[in-house]
C-alpha cells in the first residue's frame, strides 16, 4: 500500500514563520510571548483544516493567512525599523520591560490582532474570493471558537494562581478589563461597516486609521507596568 503524503497548505507556511520566530527570539521577549499563544492557535486551525472539520476549506485558509499576514508584517516592519500599525507598537515599544508580565503581553499581542487585523483579513479575504463577509460567517465563528477555547488556557499558563494573583493586585483589573469574546463581536462588527466603505476610499482610510488608533490605545493600557 501507497504511503499517503502530506498535502501542505499556505498555513503551514504561517506555521513554519512563527516557528522560527519562537526559535529566534528570547523566551521573555513580549513578542515571542505573543508568538507562542498565536503559534498554539495557529496549529489547532492546521489540524481542524487537515481533518477537513471546516465547512469551507478554502475559505478558511484564506483567512486565516490573510489573518497571520498583517502580523507577520508588523513584525518584519519592526525588525526593519519602519513603524508598524499603531494597534502593534505598544508591544514592540514595551517588549522588553522588565515591569509587564509576560500575561500583559499576550494580550496586548491578541488585542491588536482581534482589535485591528481581524477586520481587514475579513475585507482582504472577501476581495480575493470574490464574495460578502456574510458568506464568511461560519469560518469566522469556527475559528473564533477555537481561539476562545484556548483564552482559558493562556490565562492559565501565564497568570499568577490564586495564592499570588489577589483581588487587590493591579493585574486583576487589567485581566477584567478586556474580553476577548467581545474584541471578536466588534471585529466582525467592524470588517462590516469596512466593508460597507469599500467604494468610499476616503471613508474607509479614516474607519481604519481610527480603529488602529483605538486599538493601539488599549493596549497601550494592557501593557501598563506593574509592581511585583
Amino acid at each position: 500500500m501507497a504511503q499517503c503524503e502530506q498535502v501542505l497548505t499556505p498555513v503551514d507556511g504561517v506555521v513554519a514563520r512563527m516557528r522560527a520566530l519562537d526559535a529566534a527570539l528570547p523566551a521573555r521577549d513580549g513578542v515571542a510571548v505573543f508568538n507562542r499563544v498565536y503559534l498554539t492557535v495557529t496549529r489547532a486551525v492546521d489540524r481542524r483544516i487537515d481533518a477537513g472539520l471546516f465547512p469551507d476549506t478554502r475559505a478558511v485558509i484564506t483567512l486565516d493567512v490573510r489573518f497571520a499576514d498583517r502580523y507577520l508584517a508588523a513584525v518584519d516592519a519592526a525588525a526593519e525599523g519602519r513603524r508598524p500599525p499603531a494597534c502593534w507598537r505598544p508591544l514592540f515599544h514595551f517588549r522588553r520591560h522588565p515591569g509587564v508580565r509576560p500575561v500583559q503581553f499576550a494580550l496586548a499581542g491578541i488585542n491588536a490582532h482581534i482589535g485591528h487585523d481581524l477586520a481587514l483579513a475579513v475585507v482582504d479575504t472577501c476581495r480575493t474570493l470574490g464574495c460578502e463577509p456574510v458568506d464568511l460567517e461560519d469560518e469566522f465563528e469556527a475559528v473564533g471558537e477555537i481561539v476562545l477555547s484556548l483564552e482559558e488556557r493562556i490565562r492559565d499558563e501565564l497568570v499568577p494562581g490564586p495564592e499570588v494573583l489577589s483581588i487587590t493586585d493591579p493585574l486583576t483589573h487589567l485581566l477584567g478589563a478586556w474580553s476577548l469574546d467581545r474584541a471578536r463581536d466588534a471585529a466582525w462588527t467592524a470588517a462590516r461597516a469596512l466593508w460597507a466603505l469599500r467604494r468610499l476610499p476616503d471613508m474607509a482610510t479614516e474607519f481604519v486609521e481610527q480603529l488602529d488608533t483605538a486599538v493601539g490605545f488599549a493596549s497601550r493600557m494592557l501593557l501598563t507596568p506593574l509592581p511585583d
